[in-house]
């Protein structure tokens, strides 16, 4: 009993220490938020519209990004099916912290539309891919 306690203790240890590997959900298909989406293009690799953030936006899980109030978000898709709930885009991280873009969705309440660039127009249907956490 008392070297399964031990055991334990160093291998909370050694995740801690980043010398064990934890598995918290990167990496892996999550639960799909809808099964199609609203976008510019088949690809949709096109921004739709540019919104401001009205609050701060702390994600649910790796499928969503984290927003700042009035941080500006660029979308690309607007998922189906669940009361146009959900969009998806990117934000870009601080420009002279040298951040990097973040891709993923938000719950499309927490924005609001500044200026529209195309129409979305084409229903695409989402993949696994859309709801990949990296």
């Amino acid at each position: 009993m008392l070297m399964e306690g031990r055991y334990i203790n160093w291998a909370l240890l050694l995740v801690l220490g980043g010398l064990l590997p934890l598995d918290v959900g990167a990496g892996r298909q999550m639960p799909k938020l809808a099964d199609k989406k609203q976008c510019a293009d088949a690809e949709c690799s096109h921004p739709i519209l540019i919104a401001r953030a009205l609050q701060d936006y702390y994600p649910q899980d790796c499928r969503f990004i984290h927003i700042r109030q009035g941080q500006l978000v660029y979308v690309y898709a607007m998922l189906k099916g669940r009361g146009n709930l959900f969009w998806a885009g990117s934000v870009q991280g601080s420009y002279f912290g040298g951040e990097e873009a973040q891709l993923g969705h938000f719950p499309s309440s927490v924005v609001e539309e500044t200026h529209a660039l195309m129409p979305a127009d084409v229903e695409v249907k989402t993949d696994r891919w859309d709801f990949f956490c990296q």
